[in-house]
């Protein structure tokens, strides 16, 4: 971990600020947001970690450069200011806007769309509000969906260390969530409603939709997808809100990666219980359990991502966000056997298990969202306040002794 905080420089910040479209050939990404943040009085921020006291919206373009430019899944964040269209992901509109205008954007745009649909993303934990625009515009562009994308952003401090304060904040937006999510209820416009969200993200949906379904004795048809990705949720709340959001429910389709190491670490964190995002797909209770609710599960262990903490592979794998396009788009059945990964992905019906974790040190105090030059401009900020002894071992651990042991495993 310390290699990864000294080895590696940061991208500029405040990216926001609007620049002219040089590259005609790139590909345009025009965004609704709605936001729990509180103004940023910095320019090209736009938006702060701490929380506002009513909800804001705002209407951003994000030019993504040609294919030929950048890879599947990443994020091509310029070394310098401004950026360049044509190499760098870059912001062409920023402009604050009312709720008013906010639904004139959702009414334009859904009527844009093949089939009325709308594609809804929500964050996790240590993201700045940039790094959420910039991934939403990443994930939309290469996934190749044609919904209307709306990007939830709530109050995150951007830092490895604030996890208590992210946390609290997922609880302070849950009404704000789940009043859009009643508005697109209503909407009569609005003929889908697809959910895709990360890591803490996960806890804020679900508990969204909870609400929203006992104020309403259910939710309605027209929530069609909820992705579930890395969810940094104990599996069994995670079941109690299953059950409270009455029958019938969204399709739920579970991402998980059982070598995730910052759900390893939260794990820890909560008491050692199983996180929702670290499943061994064929353990049981589980495997029942979720199989009952028409749960599927996507076990992304094989999967190989830039992510170094296994973290972020639904976005940073081309085939794993190609996928997230095929079930938004066209209602596949997100399997294997449908896209043709052969053993990259294990798809299965399946329930939710733990795996195993082992602390990595306090310089990883919890689950990233999105582990980019910015979260590591952060492990170098907060080095000197963690001191020595947080330092995670250099020395690796013992490996199995046999393979026979279900609990058995190497790190």
């Amino acid at each position: 971990m310390l290699a990864v905080v000294s080895g590696c420089g940061g991208h500029p910040k405040d990216v926001l600020t609007p620049v002219a479209d040089t590259a005609p050939q790139s590909h345009k990404v025009d965004m609704l947001i709605a936001t729990t943040r509180s103004q940023s009085t910095v320019p090209g921020q736009m938006f702060t970690g701490e929380r506002a006291l009513a909800p804001n919206f705002a209407d951003i373009t994000v030019s993504v450069p040609p294919d030929s430019a950048r890879k599947v899944g990443e994020i091509s964040w310029p070394k310098k200011l401004p950026p360049n269209p044509a190499t760098d992901f870059a912001t062409l509109k920023a402009d604050m806007i009312s709720l008013d205008a906010a639904k004139a954007w959702l009414n334009a745009s859904i009527k844009k769309t093949p089939d009325g649909s709308a594609l809804v993303f929500i964050h996790g934990f240590n993201t700045r509000f940039e790094d959420s625009v910039y991934r939403f515009a990443q994930i939309v562009r290469d996934s190749g969906v044609d919904s209307a994308p709306i990007l939830v952003t709530w109050p995150s401090r951007g830092s490895l260390l604030a996890y208590g304060y992210d946390r609290e904040s997922t609880n302070y937006t849950r009404n704000a969530l789940e009043n859009l999510f009643q508005y697109l209820a209503k909407d009569g416009e609005v003929k889908e409603v697809s959910i895709l969200a990360h890591s803490m993200g996960n806890w804020l949906t679900l508990e969204a939709l909870r609400q929203m379904a006992i104020r309403n004795g259910g939710l309605p048809t027209k929530f069609k997808n909820v992705m579930l990705a890395a969810p940094d949720v104990d599996v069994d709340v995670f079941r109690s809100q299953i059950v409270d959001m009455g029958d019938p429910h969204p399709q739920f389709t579970l991402f998980v990666s059982r070598d995730d190491k910052a759900l390893a670490v939260s794990r820890r964190v909560w008491g050692d219980v199983a996180r929702l995002g670290s499943i061994d797909p064929e353990t049981e209770p589980y495997k029942q359990e979720l199989a009952d609710n028409k749960i599927t599960v996507i076990d992304l262990t094989k999967v190989k991502a830039g992510d170094r903490l296994n973290h972020g592979k639904f976005a940073e794998s081309p085939e794993i966000v190609r996928l997230i396009g095929a079930r938004i788009s066209d209602g596949q059945t997100l399997t294997d056997s449908r896209v043709g990964l052969g053993d990259k992905i294990l798809a299965a019906t399946t329930g939710t298990a733990a795996a195993a974790g082992n602390a990595v040190g306090l310089i990883v105090a919890a689950p990233v969202a999105v582990v980019d030059a910015d979260t590591r401009d952060n492990y170098g900020s907060q080095l000197g306040a963690l001191g020595p002894k947080s330092v995670a071992r250099s020395k690796p651990l013992p490996a199995c002794r046999t393979t026979s042991s279900v609990n058995c495993r190497k790190y």
